[in-house]
Parts: structure tokens; C-alpha cells; sequence
């Protein structure tokens, strides 16, 4: 046994070199993944395509101040990721919304992070777009010919306590429930068009069951795709005018 042993770590080395991690592999693992996207950015023009718009020098002048939209940005990016693994554990119905929110923290792997990297971002996403919006109005970087600009960030300003508004009712709970009930009424006592505003959205006088597919409706599809256009306004002009002071 003691010859067999000492032949195999003789033909082997010791068994904790043998498996431990060659400094080889992540070079190779890298190699090939320079060569897949050498080959991607030659077949589909990666470069010459986008590269007016990606290769954009950044002044000097630019500080912390800045950064508000872009972290709004990826804040909005991982609302988009934990939000459509959401989906799949969700079920948007009168009976099974709440039941399908208890599933999730019970039953699913991680699935209590997963909501609470939802609830966080999307608290953080508010907080980091007011930020951004006094950060503009301060500077003054509203102004000709940033006044579209200013509307379309105005109109994502809109977009995201709208989501806010709408994915509170989600967890169908008490709370969430006379929340949406308090909230619907408020828009309801707008002039003129407030009742009709608040029937549309309710999908009837009271909040039921019917609510809380609209919302889940206008929460996923709707107004995503309306963010995206704003967020490609909002990107398109910065791109062509550049941020206040010049880019």
C-alpha cells in the first residue's frame, strides 16, 4: 500500500498541486475570450459602428457631483435583473399574490435577497434621481439647449415614483393595500379629471383584485418600455450636446 501510494504521488505529484489552481487557466480562459469578441467585433462592426459613440473622452472637471445619473442608471439596470427573476416566482392574482411573496422568502434560494436587492435599489433610484435633478437645476445645465434634455429627465423623474407607486401594491398585504387605497384617492381628488384618472388606474371605484394586475401590468411592461424611450432621449441628446460646460 505504502509503495502504491508513494508510486501514485510520484506519477501525480501530491494531490493538493494536482487539483490546486493553475495560474495557466485564467490566462487561457482569457485568451479565448479576447479571441471570441476579437472575432464578434470583426464579423458584426463593434468598433467602427458604435465607436463615435462609446470612445467619448471625459473632461477633467468632472467630479463626484456628476455621477448621480450614472448610478441612477445602474441602479435602474439592477431593478431590471432582480425584477424579471421576480416575475417568474410571481403570480398576479387576488388569491396567490401574497402566498406567491411568502414562496419566495420559504421556498426559494435566496429568494429573501433577491426582494430585498429590489426594495433597496429601487429606495436608492429615488434618492440618487432627486440627487441628480437639484445637482442639474443647481448648475444650470436646464438651460438652451439642454431644455429637451431637462424634460425627458423630468418625465424618468415621473417614471420612477410611478414605479415605486405601482410595485408597492405587489405584496398584497395590509399595508400595501390601504397604501394603494390612500393613494388613489388623492389622485381622485384632482379637478376635473381626477375620478376618471382614479377608475382607469383602479380598474373600477375600489381596489380589488383587478387593481393589482393593472398595476403589475403598468409596473412590468408598460412603463419599463416608456423608460426606455425617455432613457434614450435622455442618453441621445447628452451624447450630441454634452453635459453643461461641454464634452
Amino acid at each position: 500500500m505504502g509503495e502504491g501510494a508513494n508510486g501514485r504521488e510520484g506519477d501525480y505529484g501530491n494531490d493538493r498541486d494536482f487539483f490546486a489552481p493553475s495560474p495557466i487557466r485564467p490566462v487561457a480562459h482569457s485568451f479565448i475570450i479576447m479571441k471570441l469578441i476579437d472575432y464578434l467585433n470583426t464579423r458584426l462592426g463593434f468598433t467602427s459602428r458604435h465607436g463615435r459613440v462609446m470612445n467619448k473622452p471625459v473632461p477633467g472637471w468632472i467630479n463626484y457631483f456628476y455621477c448621480f445619473g450614472g448610478i441612477t442608471f445602474t441602479l435602474f439596470l439592477v431593478q431590471l435583473l432582480t425584477g424579471l427573476v421576480l416575475s417568474v416566482h410571481y403570480t398576479p392574482s387576488e388569491a396567490e399574490a401574497y402566498r406567491s411573496i411568502q414562496r419566495l422568502h420559504q421556498a426559494v434560494p435566496l429568494g429573501g435577497l433577491l426582494r430585498s436587492t429590489h426594495h433597496w435599489a429601487a429606495n436608492l433610484m429615488v434618492v440618487m434621481v432627486v440627487l441628480h435633478m437639484l445637482r442639474v437645476f443647481i448648475t444650470g445645465s436646464y438651460k438652451n439647449p439642454r431644455e429637451l434634455n431637462w424634460i425627458a429627465g423630468a418625465m424618468l423623474l415621473m417614471m420612477t415614483l410611478a414605479f415605486g407607486f405601482t410595485g408597492y401594491l405587489l405584496p398584497w398585504d395590509q399595508k400595501a393595500y390601504w397604501a394603494t387605497v390612500v393613494g388613489t384617492n388623492m389622485l381622485g381628488s384632482v379637478p376635473l379629471a381626477g375620478q376618471y384618472l382614479a377608475a382607469f388606474i383602479r380598474g373600477g371605484t375600489e381596489v380589488t383584485g383587478q387593481t393589482l394586475l393593472r398595476f403589475y401590468s403598468m409596473h412590468v411592461l408598460w412603463f419599463p418600455l416608456f423608460t426606455a424611450l425617455f432613457l434614450w432621449v435622455h442618453f441621445h441628446i447628452l451624447r450630441r450636446i454634452g453635459i453643461s460646460g461641454g464634452m
